[in-house]
This record gives C-alpha cells, structure tokens and sequence, in this order.
C-alpha cells in the first residue's frame, strides 16, 4: 500500500504543478472567458481528487464503497481525456505541458494498474469502513484533499462567471455619437481609474482606444463599444490620436517592497510610459495632449507641511520611482505635446482602489487606527477624479503637474471615524506604526506618515469638485439608504415573448399605474434598436430585464429588477433583502446562470411554436 499511496502522492504534486504554473502563471485560464469549460472539467476533476485523497488517507473502502470509488476513478479518467480534447480545441499547449501531462498519463496508469487489485479485494469484502492510518502518507494525503478542493472550487467558480453574460452586457456601456469625435487612446483602460474613465468618454461621444495585456478581458468589459490593442506597435503612424491617458502601472499598494517588487512597481510604469512617448514621436501628427498618471508620493514624506505642484520632492522610493515616471512622460513635449503630471492621491470608489480593503474591516466590526492616527490623507472621489481627467484633456491651460487630489485632506483618525460613522460601526483598535513598518517595510509609508496635498492648480483654473469634503464622499459611496435608480420618466425592457416576463411586467406596471408613478413598460423584442448606443442586439434584450433612467443610465438583470422594486411600496423590502451584499451576490450569480437563460429559451420556444402554427 505504501508505493499505492506514494504514486497517489507523485500524481499529487505533478499535478499541483501543472495547476500553478501552467493554468494560473503561465496561461492564466481563470481569467480567459474561452477557457471556460477547461475550467470546468478542471474543477469538476479536482473534486474527484479531493473525495479520492480524503477517502484513501484514513480508511479502507470496502463492498459498496469500493464500488462507488470505481466510478470516480472512472469518470476521472473520461472527464481527464474530454479535458485534453478540449485544450487541444481552444489553445496551444506549451511543449512543457505536454511532456508534463503524458507523465501524469503515465504515473496515473500506473498507479491504476497497482491499485486495481486492491480495490477488487475490497469491493468483494462486506460493505464497511475500516480505518487505516499510514502515518505521514494520510497527513500529506489530507493535506492534499484540502489544497485541490479549493483549486476546484475556485475553478467552478471562475468557470461560472465567464458562463454569465459579458461584463458590458451586463453593465451596458452608453456611447453618444459626434459627427467628428475625438480619439482618445487609454493604457490601464481595465484597471479601475481607467473602467470609469472609458465610459465617461464614451457617454460624452469620444472614441476610445485601449491598450490592454489581455484582448480577452478587456472585449469582455468594454464589447465593441472600445478599440483593443495589446500592443501599441497595432497603432498606424497615419492613424490621428488626440489625446493619451496613461494610467499603466501595478498597484502600489500591495506586497511589501521588496527588490523584486520595486523592480515590477517601475518596470509596469516606465516601460508602458516609454512605449507611449515611443508612439508619439512615431505618429505623423503628435497627439495634442498626454495625461500621464504620477501619484502624491512624489513628495516624499512631509508631515504636517501643505504641500502643492510646486513642493519638491524628496530622496526616497515612492518619490523617486514619481520622478522617473514624471521624466520619461516629459519626453513627449519637444514633439508639441501638452504633457500633464496627474498626482493622484487615495482614490475612493466602491468597484477599487483603496477603499474595499479599509472599509472590510470597519464593516467587520474590526476598525483601527493605524499608527499615531495624526498622519495626513489625501484622498479624491474616483467620479472627481475623473472629471479632473477630462479637465486636463479640454483645457490647453492645463499643463505640467496637476495634483489629484480633494482640497481638504484629513487626518487617518478622522477618516476612520467618518468612514466608521457612516458604515454604523466602531472604530475601536490601534495598530502601532511600528508593527506597520516591520510587516511591511518602507511601503507602511503610504500608512503611517501619508501627505498633506492641496490641488492648488486645479482650483486656480476653475476646475469645480463635486465632493470637496470626505463626509459628502463617503455619503455618496455609502449611502445609508440605497439610491433609487427607477425615478420619473424610467424605461423597463422586457422580453415579451417570454410568457412569464410578460405577466410579471403587466403586475408591475398595473402597480405603478395604482401609485401613480410614471413609469414606462416596453417590450424590447418590438423594440430592437432600443440599446443600439450601447451595442445591444435582440439576442442581448431577450435574455435579460434592462433599465433606462432619465439621466441615460442602462443597468440590467438584477440590478434593473431591484430598480423596479424600489419603487414599488410592496416590493420595497424585497428589494431591500436582496440587496444585501451577500444575498445579492448569490441572486446576480442565480438570475444570470439559471432564471434569464431559461425565460430566453422559454421566449425562444414559444415563439417557435407560433411559427409552426402559423405555417400550418
């Protein structure tokens, strides 16, 4: 049983290699929307695993057990050769992984080939559990069962969301049409500054260009609505760019930094900011203006000095990786480029940045202050942000640094008592800065001494923020009661074909007509050009509920159901329940993988059935 048990434990390994290196590193399956029945099979197989070394590690399976674990070795052996007809379909394997997978093949035969008599010993035994303890090999083995449970469990998961509906069908993407829209090219489109920014300028009529690593990801989220290039050398010289936005960069606010990290903190910013100045000297028409992202921490670390664009900067990390970042965008102005610095400070948003990662604590009822709690915030809301982005690209004035940030920066003490306040629950631990500094290094900077920054050039120029204070911020991110999205004038989508989406618009509409609330029910199959601006076609509108408020805003599925909930008194606590983070999670996940695709293919099925009783 021991060299039974050690195979089991090679195949183990060379398989929890394949997985990390191979799927995630290497291939990154979990985030390509094509690979998402190879995430399946990969999942389902894992769980097979796990149920196998669980099984094996501490007892002997005998009669009907013997049998049961029979068809697991067998399904694993059908779903493991439909997992390599369907790589062999949808990518090109590595050399590497070939070899490494006719090695798994052949150390699982073998081990098969050991096994099989034991099992049929077992199987013809009375039906039973029989304890069975091999010392190291069932602690490795359990060990292994909870590792592969969760790879799989993460892989069904992530399997399941690429089976929901594209990012931008989802949240449709409203773009305006300009007889001659200006062209607008975005690196960093996906990352969470750059998401907002693509559809502002969409909504305003521009074009959008959007460098991304991952062509995949990114048609995911913007659809055709956005030009993708994974590489800017796709840009033609003759090709007219107006302006850049160049927001490439890993996040600064991660792993510690190490020598390893500060190398990938400068490469993700320099090179991409390289290749961009690259672009524009390669263009036979420069683009007039490039907004280039630096952050606050070119200024080092200054107490409770007020620092604005004019504050030097000083000799130390964060500052020195702004400067070079800074310099390497300064490239562009001999070829007549207006180049902007954006400094941002802590953007807040609820989608990114910062702010999930300080509010989870809070909202676990585990909210600290870091260090002494005097160090200053400068923080910005992203919607101000970007806003400020596109004051930088209108306004010729604007040029050189541009601090992005609010104009009134409070203390982290204050911050967390705020956010706290708003989120109705305590702040009551401290962590000492010194823990902050031997867990993280110098990135505890960003933490426990932070900057006091004044947007002076912004307000010198004019430019309005919308939430000047971090209460306003932070009601709007949080609001106490959630915002209505169905109001005066709301258009509701439907499927009229479906029978069921049918009787439950006519409900709704005949309770808005008793309450007065002027709301308007559409069929969207009699109406197919309904979402052309963000484009939707009919397969899109017949397979989910979509909602138009006043202001032009497009939500669907679930979202546009709480919307009408919302504003129904007899629904209004479902919406509530439903809207609970949790809840609302598990609903979205329910209504876009099992409750629209079966109201489609009913709607799809009814109307067939007209079809032929009409041709009758």
């Amino acid at each position: 049983m021991s060299l039974i048990l050690g195979l089991l434990l090679v195949q183990c390994v060379l398989g929890a290699y394949d997985s990390l290196w191979h799927h995630e590193f290497t291939q990154a399956l979990p985030a390509r929307r094509s690979a998402r029945r190879e995430l399946l099979l990969h999942g389902a197989r894992e769980l097979i695993y796990a149920v196998i070394f669980a099984a094996l590690a501490w007892r002997e399976l005998h009669g009907l057990w013997a049998l049961a674990l029979a068809v697991l070795l067998g399904l694993e052996v059908v779903i493991t050769l439909a997992d390599f007809l369907e790589e062999d379909r949808t990518r090109r394997l590595p050399r590497m992984e070939r070899v490494l997978h006719t090695v798994l093949a052949l150390n699982y035969g073998a081990w098969l080939a050991l096994f099989a008599p034991v099992l049929y010993a077992w199987a013809v035994s009375p039906t039973q559990l029989v304890p069975a303890d091999h010392g190291l090999a069932s602690r490795l083995l359990t060990f292994a069962a909870a590792g592969v449970l969760l790879m799989g469990l993460r892989n069904l998961a992530a399997a399941a969301r690429h089976y929901r509906p594209p990012g931008w069908v989802r949240s449709p993407l409203v773009a305006a049409v300009r007889p001659q829209p200006r062209r607008i090219l975005i690196t960093g489109a996906t990352g969470f500054i750059g998401s907002t920014l693509v559809r502002k300028l969409l909504m305003r009529g521009d074009a959008v260009t959007a460098l991304s690593r991952s062509r995949e990801k990114a048609l995911d989220r913007f659809g055709p609505q956005v030009r993708i290039v994974e590489s800017l050398a796709e840009i033609a010289a003759d090709e007219r760019i107006d302006g850049i936005v160049n927001l490439a960069g890993a996040g600064i606010l991660a792993l510690p930094w190490f020598r390893a990290r500060r190398r990938l903190l400068l490469a993700s910013r320099l090179a991409t900011t390289e290749a961009v100045v690259a672009l524009c000297r390669r263009l036979a028409q420069p683009p007039a203006v490039l907004v280039s992202g630096s952050a606050i921490g070119f200024y080092g670390v200054r107490g409770d000095e007020e620092c604005d664009e004019e504050s030097p900067p000083q000799t130390r990390f964060q500052s020195d990786l702004c400067q070079q970042w800074e310099a390497l965008a300064a490239r562009a102005l001999p070829l007549g480029t207006r180049v902007v610095w954006l400094r941002t400070g802590l953007v807040l948003g609820r989608s990114g940045g910062a702010l999930p990662r300080l509010s989870l604590p809070v909202r676990l009822f585990a909210g600290a202050t870091l260090g002494s709690g005097r160090q200053w915030m400068s923080w910005i809301h992203v919607a101000d942000l970007v806003r400020l982005i596109l004051f930088a690209l209108d306004h010729p004035a604007v040029s050189g640094a541009l601090n992005g940030t609010a104009p009134e920066p409070v203390r982290h003490a204050d911050f967390q008592r705020a956010l706290a306040a708003q989120l109705r629950r305590p702040v009551w631990m401290r962590v000492p800065a010194w823990v902050l500094r031997l867990g993280l290094g110098e990135m505890a900077e960003l933490l426990a001494d932070g900057q006091r920054v004044i947007p002076r050039k912004a307000l010198a120029l004019g430019f309005e923020f919308r939430y000047r204070t971090l209460g306003a911020a932070l009601a709007a991110l949080f609001p106490r009661r959630r915002l209505s999205l169905a109001d005066a004038g709301t258009e509701v989508y439907y499927n009229g074909d479906c029978p069921v989406c049918n009787a439950e618009m006519s409900h709704y509409a005949r309770l808005s007509r008793e309450d007065g609330l002027p709301m308007k029910f559409v069929d969207s199959m009699r109406a197919p050009q309904a979402f052309a601006a963000c484009g939707l076609r009919s397969e899109h509108l017949e397979g989910r509920l979509y909602l138009r408020d006043p202001s032009g805003q497009v939500v669907s599925g679930l979202e546009a159901l709480i919307g009408v909930w919302q504003q129904l008194p007899r629904y209004r606590v479902l919406a509530r329940i439903v809207s609970l983070p949790g809840v609302h999670a598990a609903a979205a996940v329910l209504y876009d993988l099992a409750i629209a695709p079966f109201l489609a293919w009913l709607a799809r099925h009814r109307a067939a059935a007209g079809t032929r009783r009409e041709l009758a």
